[in-house]
């Protein structure tokens, strides 16, 4: 089972959108998940920066404003929308201006942005309107990009954590998975992404885009980071504890710390016509 069942494939793969308990239970503790969970490459946010035609940004599911910072930092003009208030609230508290709103609810007030990206969000929109909306906020040449990380961790702390979280919540559909699963999965939602803007008519070809990077993990740090996951932020204290001693018994017979390869997946497109 992947660490971060819920991140891409979503807890029922054909409709993630609708899981909204899930959707918005990561603000939970906003502080940790600001801290522990992985930025995106410098390469990534270059590439979207370099190809917009202006600095106005808009961030759909921004969380605490992981992405939307480096965005800010890159000369953008950001304004995140945000579900979830206590996320909302910590992206605002260090600088960020947020609207607190789904998507599919948010209303643009008659406001157009160069850019839009969803940064391991996308898959929350309801696909049957996602994409539409964006191409009614987006200026004719403006960007749309739906990115996030494909993780899986080396099978010594995956298959731990697979059987404690097996143990711990029996009857989560998320138990039925497979303790890694391949790149090909994860692209294979990219592609679908890709299907839905190309249906609507109004954005060029779509590109996929990928980018390659790794980075390790402390027991600690790994400890750290699993709270703030899907598949964990609505555990019981107590088996949360069960699957966390699980894992950092793992990591303990790896020497205490393990290298996490990563592949940050993209799909872009371009908003054609003039109006």
């Amino acid at each position: 089972m992947p660490i971060v069942p819920s991140e891409h494939l979503g807890p029922t793969a054909a409709n993630p959108h609708e899981a909204r308990r899930m959707a918005e239970s990561f603000g939970v503790d906003a502080q940790r998940y600001d801290r522990a969970r992985p930025g995106y490459p410098d390469a990534l946010v270059t590439r979207i920066v370099a190809g917009s035609p202006g600095p106005d940004l808009l961030d759909i599911g921004c969380g605490t404003g992981i992405a939307a910072r480096r965005f800010q930092a890159a000369g953008c003009t950001v304004l995140g929308i945000e579900p979830d208030a206590r996320m909302a609230d910590f992206a605002r508290a260090r600088g960020l201006n947020v609207e607190v709103a789904a998507f599919e609810a948010w209303q643009p007030a008659g406001r157009t942005f160069d850019t839009i990206v969803a940064a391991q969000s996308w898959h929350w929109v309801d696909p049957s309107t996602g994409a539409a909306k964006a191409a009614q906020v987006l200026r004719p040449g403006g960007r749309l990009a739906i990115f996030g990380h494909a993780y899986e961790p080396p099978p010594e702390v995956a298959e731990p954590f697979a059987a404690a979280y097996r143990q711990a919540a029996p009857d989560s559909p998320l138990s039925s998975q497979p303790a890694r699963r391949p790149l090909a999965l994860y692209q294979a939602a990219y592609a679908k992404f890709a299907d839905r803007i190309r249906e609507t008519g109004r954005f060029d070809d779509t590109e996929q885009w990928r980018f390659d990077w790794e980075q390790s993990y402390t027991r600690d740090q790994w400890l750290n980071l699993l709270p703030t996951t899907g598949g964990l932020t609505q555990l019981r204290p107590d088996r949360l504890a069960g699957v966390l001693a699980a894992v950092g018994d793992a990591i303990d017979s790896l020497g205490g710390r393990f290298t996490m390869s990563y592949t940050t997946l993209a799909t872009s497109a371009v908003r054609t016509g003039t109006s």
